[in-house]
C-alpha cells in the first residue's frame, strides 16, 4: 500500500469514508489520475501536473484545487480562508458531498492543468 492509501485508511471515521468516497469519485470522472503522498498528503496528479489534493484537518475533510483562479462554477461551495491560490470544498460527512458539485469543478480543472496556477 503506498502512503497517501495509508494517510486515507487510518483517519477515524466519518472522515476516512469522506476520503474515500472523494477518492472514488476523482477516479472516476478523470482516470488517468495517479494518487501520490505530496507534502504529507494524498495528492491527485496527471503527468507532472498536480489536480487536487486530500487533507483531513481539525473537524472537515478538505479538497484543495491549486488551479482555482480558472474554476468558474460553484464558487459558493469553495473556501479560500486566507490562501491565495488553494481554494477547497470542505466536507464533515459523507452526507454533505454534492458529487455533481465536485466533478464539475474536476472537470473545470482538468480543462486547465497544463495552464499556471495563477490565471494572467
Amino acid at each position: 500500500m503506498n502512503p497517501a492509501e495509508d494517510y486515507i485508511l487510518k483517519q477515524p471515521e466519518p472522515y476516512r469514508s469522506v476520503l474515500l468516497h472523494v477518492q472514488a469519485v476523482i477516479k472516476h470522472t478523470l482516470p488517468e489520475v495517479e494518487l501520490k503522498y505530496k507534502w504529507r498528503l494524498p495528492c491527485f496528479y496527471i503527468g507532472k501536473r498536480p489536480i487536487c489534493y486530500l487533507n483531513k484537518s481539525k473537524d472537515y475533510v478538505d479538497v484543495g484545487f491549486w488551479h482555482s483562479a480558472y474554476i468558474t462554477k460553484h464558487l459558493e461551495h469553495l473556501i479560500t480562508e486566507n490562501r491565495k491560490v488553494v481554494k477547497s470544498l470542505r466536507y464533515k460527512t459523507l452526507e454533505a458531498i454534492d458529487n455533481v458539485v465536485l466533478v464539475d469543478i474536476l472537470n473545470e480543472v482538468y480543462a486547465c492543468k497544463d495552464a499556471s496556477f495563477y490565471k494572467k
